[in-house]
């Protein structure tokens, strides 16, 4: 163990020795926290503000003034739409979908035939998209209250149209929907510790080897147990340090957002960044080994950079399964690891409670895989060694 404390060291020094990669590194992990953040803020605070003007873009609205008063009267406020509006919701220049109205809609309307009115929307158009619910809702009310007019007019119960009486109620906190929005801070969080340890991981192992520092290194009677121990712990050690500051970065960026809605919903204290830690801990270790592993192998930098890509598409890919899975949270995903962490951060944002086996079955899966990758890149420097 001594041994392989000089080992870490003389890693680890070489690691921070690139301060130019180290700072860019160091300053991503920090800045993901505040920048999802307000960026999250933004989408939000834009949605609430569209939402609080109550406005609705019309064409021929001085055609229909029964509709026009049933809209005023629920606070909204007509505006003309632009005369090439068709244009700018395609270019998505114009956020908020248009009403078209018939010339002959109060004709219609007097003589009993529904009038046709158009919802104009492009559906690539994000913001103008979300915005046709809300109008489809608000011609939805003035057709049922022309029709119990109609009714209360000819002396029929108006309460016969609804036999039965609808009432929704959702069973998600409020910060089970704030999971919803901030869903995808914990892969982030997680591909920011995976980059964080790739330039570490190649640098000890084909960046030597390249550089022509591998084998005198080798030549040393020290253990290859030693050795590769060292060399991990300096990896495993930069991806730890991204994790936490990735994790504790968050802490100080709530004081950015700019939505109260989401500052309401978005509880994360210090029990979930260390939550957070005590899931990407053991995954940075795994990640960190398995990189090595990969690029113990390889003759060049290049060559263990492009080898790797693998390693990075796959740990990106696991959790989206989790967006491809409509049936909800399956055993099997604790035991993958990267998507067990990713379900595990997910229910931490939720607020939902997190069992010990839930923690110690990913804690498991990682202690293995590394162990194995450790094994591995301690065989492949003995082998070199005999060469």
């Amino acid at each position: 163990m001594k041994l392989a404390w000089i080992v870490f060291l003389k890693e680890l020094r070489d690691a921070l020795r690139d301060r130019r990669t180290l700072m860019m590194v160091v300053l991503s992990s920090v800045a993901i926290g505040p920048v999802i953040l307000v960026a999250l803020s933004a989408l939000v605070a834009g949605m609430e503000q569209r939402a609080e003007a109550r406005e609705i873009h019309a064409v021929g609205i001085e055609h229909a003034p029964s509709l026009r008063n049933y809209l005023e009267r629920q606070t909204y406020v007509l505006k003309p739409a632009p005369a090439d509006y068709e244009r700018q919701l395609v270019a998505r220049r114009l956020g908020d979908p248009v009403l078209v109205l018939p010339p002959d809609f109060e004709a219609d309307l007097a003589r009993g035939v529904p009038p046709l009115v158009e919802v104009v929307s492009a559906s690539a158009n994000t913001r103008a998209q979300g915005g046709v619910g809300r109008l489809t809702r608000l011609l939805q009310g003035f057709s049922q209250e022309q029709a119990l007019l109609r009714l209360a007019w000819r002396g029929v119960a108006p309460a016969l149209l609804q036999p039965v009486q609808v009432e929704e109620r959702d069973l998600a906190d409020p910060r089970a929907r704030a999971a919803q929005l901030t869903s995808m801070l914990p892969f982030f969080v997680l591909m920011a510790v995976l980059y964080g340890a790739l330039n570490a991981a190649l640098d000890t192992t084909a960046g030597e080897r390249e550089r022509g520092s591998l084998e005198p290194l080798l030549m040393n009677p020290a253990p290859r147990a030693a050795l590769v121990l060292g060399k991990w712990g300096a990896v495993a050690s930069v991806g730890m340090l991204i994790a936490v500051l990735s994790c504790f970065s968050f802490l100080p960026a709530q004081w950015l957002l700019r939505s109260e809605t989401l500052a309401a919903m978005f509880q994360f204290g210090l029990r979930e960044a260390l939550l957070f830690l005590a899931l990407l801990l053991p995954l940075a270790a795994m990640l960190s080994a398995l990189l090595m592993a990969v690029a113990i192998r390889c003759r060049s930098f290049k060559e263990a950079q492009a080898n790797n890509t693998v390693v990075i598409l796959v740990v990106s890919l696991l959790p989206l399964l989790t967006l491809f899975n409509q049936e909800g949270e399956q055993a099997w995903h604790l035991w993958t690891p990267a998507l067990a962490q990713i379900t595990l951060m997910t229910r931490v944002l939720k607020g939902e409670a997190i069992g010990m086996p839930d923690m110690l079955t990913p804690l498991g899966v990682a202690a293995l895989a590394t162990a194995l990758c450790v094994a591995y890149v301690a065989r492949q420097l003995r082998g070199a060694a005999l060469r």
